[in-house]
């Protein structure tokens, strides 16, 4: 397909981006082809082009979710009620026909993130191999959804954050090396380890993030994901636990925690980045505990996390380590359509400005993906992953709440529909 959006505000996602009126953007099978000004184009220019004129409204690049787990939608918890993930992802690969129904679920959740404006995302922890089956079959066009960077499983130890469910549980250093094979073998994009605890995982006041993964598994982990070409991303919330992955080979630090000296000069060191993820500590820290239905404890160690995250998040920023955004979608209330508000979040809390913000969450993400010559910016031979709003981001970042259109390497969804939660959707705007 020939597409010509005519009458555009390109919003082109550079550092220093401001509105260009008046553009006209050229897409011709999955790339841009020509970004022109609409003085410049003649009707020669349009021909054999579908002509979407724009009438002003804002294009700019597709967001970057670093941060997924297909298999969850962000249901709220059930007052007195844990859910069982281990047994739950058990079931759902106990037999092929279970497995193509969690395969069902899995990429229905895949085109919720589409149809909100994420045009790439990275997985952080599966179901056995459907990450790469649905990331495959949405390149193949036998599914629609976003491009998926992906990790399947994950890998953690006994006792560790989502042993049994989205990770493997590695019994020694060996085990560790050998699952990462694995998973290496399945086809994946990323190796993800599982280091610390979580906010849910604590049981102790200040302490949201035990270190769980020996030094030495997470150093033969990532020896071996490095020598088979894959990054590391972990799995980690507390200061102990960053260092330790820091100093070990991580690449990309995942939710963070308070930062210390030592962590920083780790972050410089090494050239790891910080995946910042508010999202998931929004519930727990700043809802009234009979929403969220979190107890004493984990609303505690919520709010420790949540100012860990931000000031992590912060200091990176201020000595100029890269700071990616992700969802962690899956966790209790954060849902597959709301990515927008994690870079509300990343405005809000860390005080950056809506440029930078929007900046961030695409060509920034993309970049961190080794994705920066593909993606993440509104150029000429760039990848047409694209998202259309009516509204200025750069005036209002809830403006992304509502895609007008997405394209997604060249396909375009017009008037993209997502079934939301209002119950989740009421609690969330209330610390917008």
């Amino acid at each position: 397909m020939k597409y010509a959006f005519t009458n555009a505000t390109i919003l082109d996602g550079s550092a220093d981006m401001t509105p260009q009126p008046n553009k006209v953007v050229l897409v011709e099978g999955e790339n841009i082809t020509a970004i022109l000004d609409a003085a410049q184009v003649e009707e020669s220019t349009l021909a054999g082009c579908e002509v979407v004129d724009l009438a002003g409204k804002y294009l700019m690049p597709g967001l970057v979710n670093l941060h997924v787990h297909l298999p969850a939608g962000g249901k709220p918890p059930k007052p007195g009620k844990k859910t069982d993930n281990n047994k739950l992802a058990k079931t759902m690969t106990s037999n092929a026909m279970l497995k193509r129904i969690a395969q069902a679920m899995c990429e229905g959740y895949a085109r919720t993130e589409l149809m909100s404006g994420v045009t790439t995302l990275r997985t952080v922890g599966g179901i056995a191999d459907l990450d790469t089956t649905i990331r495959d079959r949405i390149a193949q066009g036998k599914a629609v959804g976003p491009r998926i960077l992906a990790s399947n499983m994950a890998v953690s130890v006994p006792g560790g954050h989502m042993a049994g469910s989205v990770a493997y549980a590695a019994t020694t250093m060996e085990e560790a090396v050998a699952l990462v094979g694995k998973i290496a073998g399945e086809g994946v994009d990323l190796i993800k380890l599982m280091i610390t605890g979580g906010v849910l995982d604590a049981t102790v006041k200040g302490e949201p993030g035990e270190l769980k993964m020996p030094p030495a598994y997470v150093k033969a982990a990532c020896e071996e994901a490095h020598r088979l070409g894959l990054k590391v991303a972990a799995h980690v919330e507390s200061p102990a636990g960053v260092i330790v992955a820091l100093e070990n080979g991580v690449d990309s630090i995942e939710h963070g925690a308070e930062p210390t000296e030592e962590m920083m000069a780790l972050f410089r060191s090494t050239g790891a980045c910080h995946v910042a993820t508010f999202s998931p500590a929004v519930p727990y820290a700043l809802f009234d505990p009979a929403v969220s239905h979190v107890n004493e404890v984990e609303k505690y160690n919520g709010e420790v996390l949540f100012q860990g995250i931000i000031n992590c998040a912060k200091t990176c920023l201020d000595q100029g380590i890269p700071v990616g955004l992700g969802t962690d979608t899956g966790c209790p209330f954060i849902t597959h359509y709301d990515m927008w508000r994690e870079v509300n979040y990343f405005h809000k809390f860390c005080g950056v400005s809506n440029a930078f913000a929007l900046h961030t969450a695409t060509a920034v993400n993309a970049g961190l993906l080794g994705l920066g010559e593909v993606t993440g910016t509104v150029e000429v031979g760039k990848c047409a992953d694209l998202l259309i709003t009516v509204g200025n981001p750069m005036e209002d970042l809830r403006a992304l709440r509502y895609p007008h259109m997405v394209m997604a390497r060249g396909q375009l969804v017009r008037d993209p529909k997502v079934k939301k939660d209002p119950a989740i959707e009421e609690e969330l705007d209330k610390f917008m």
